[in-house]
């Protein structure tokens, strides 16, 4: 499985030897990393980025350690799992030998996986590589309903109730009926709705609602 070309893999580990030998691993696998020192520098990035409305727009995955000075990766999670942050951003955890029961439990509570050290280099990076395209499908489905709202908003009300009418499998007849409206005024409105929605017929409709 290839990375997505534009993929970033953040490292969060206070050791410089293991940041370095984990940016030379993935750099050797062509995935592009970006090396934090500390949790707090981590948060700190992802707080400017949200004070500046920059939302996560590329895959990514956090290779985080569990045991670091100041805040420990798994207070790092903990608050990433409040703000929802890690379907965009899978965390896998760098643990050693005593951190196993924990680092499962936080599997469990949402974290993509965990590599205990040392670690096979061609585990690691696979799992990191499973990562990256989950966070690239989620970031596609947000970009897929955001597009959604888009070509909803642009709908007239009475488009609206046009449309709810015909996913329901209303025929026009009954939907003029319904409406209080000429069956010719419903065939514009049906139309245009197919046009704004970007679908050629009602059951296209119906499936775009339900995604």
């Amino acid at each position: 499985m290839e990375p997505a070309s534009n993929a970033t893999v953040y490292i969060v580990d206070d050791d410089a030897e293991v940041r370095e030998a984990l940016a030379w691993l993935l750099r050797s696998r062509r995935v592009f990393s970006e090396a934090f020192a500390s949790a707090e520098a981590f948060e700190l990035m992802l707080a400017e980025r949200a004070a500046s409305g920059l939302s996560q727009r590329q895959p990514c995955c956090l290779l985080l350690d569990v045991r670091m000075p100041g805040m420990s990766g798994l207070a790092l999670f903990d608050k990433m799992v409040e703000r929802g942050d890690t379907a965009a951003i899978p965390v896998i955890f760098l643990t050693g030998h005593a951190d196993v029961p924990t680092a499962v439990a936080t599997v469990k509570r949402g974290a993509f996986d965990f590599c205990e050290k040392p670690f096979s280099d061609n585990q690691l990076v696979d799992r990191v590589q499973e990562a990256l395209a989950l966070s690239a499908r989620h970031l596609q489905a947000c970009r897929a309903r955001h597009e959604l709202q888009d070509r909803l908003a642009e709908l007239t009300e009475r488009e609206r109730d046009v449309m709810r009418l015909v996913v329901e499998g209303l025929p026009n007849k009954l939907i003029a009926d319904q409406l209080d409206i000429s069956v010719r005024t419903v065939e514009v409105h049906r139309a245009r709705v197919f046009d704004k929605m970007q679908v050629k017929s009602a059951v296209e409709l119906a499936n775009l609602l339900r995604s």
